[in-house]
């Protein structure tokens, strides 16, 4: 897949809206094809993914950007799901959020995330860190060919 052909879909699960803004905010600094959908739980990714109810024409997204803290479903809760489930499992997944616990690091690994960033404080920091995951996930890493139901 390449950046010049074709927008990459991310997929942000997030529940704290000052968050949502400062990612859109350091996406659209980051000048790279994609369109970002959201999510505020795992519920409510779960039927993105799925593509039930309202979701029913949403895009298989490239990767997702997890948050762990979240009401109704956790992110460490999804993404057991996500890794359980046949038709979701080779998705990538970024763990981004604000926990530096040793703790949600290793389990987090051990679900399967594919990557696991501390959210950094400074808006600036933030764009350096997208800047670095768009170079990363869309230049470096050959993605899994999306299975569309």
């Amino acid at each position: 897949m390449t950046t010049d052909t074709k927008a990459i879909q991310i997929l942000l699960v997030e529940d704290n809206p000052a968050d949502i803004l400062l990612t859109e905010e350091a996406f659209s600094e980051a000048h790279f094809p994609h369109h970002l959908h959201f999510a505020k739980d795992g519920v409510e990714a779960l039927g993105f993914l799925r593509r039930e109810g309202q979701y029913a024409g949403s895009p298989v997204p490239d990767v997702i950007l997890l948050d762990l803290n979240m009401p109704r479903m956790s992110g460490l809760e999804l993404l057991d799901v996500l890794k359980a489930d046949d038709a979701l499992r080779n998705i990538p997944v970024v763990v981004l959020t604000t926990s530096r616990a040793e703790s949600d690091i290793w389990r987090s690994y051990n679900l399967h995330a594919n990557a696991y960033i501390p959210k950094p404080v400074t808006i600036a920091e933030f764009v350096d860190v997208i800047k670095s995951f768009e170079n990363f996930w869309f230049s470096i890493v050959a993605l899994s060919p999306k299975q569309r139901p």
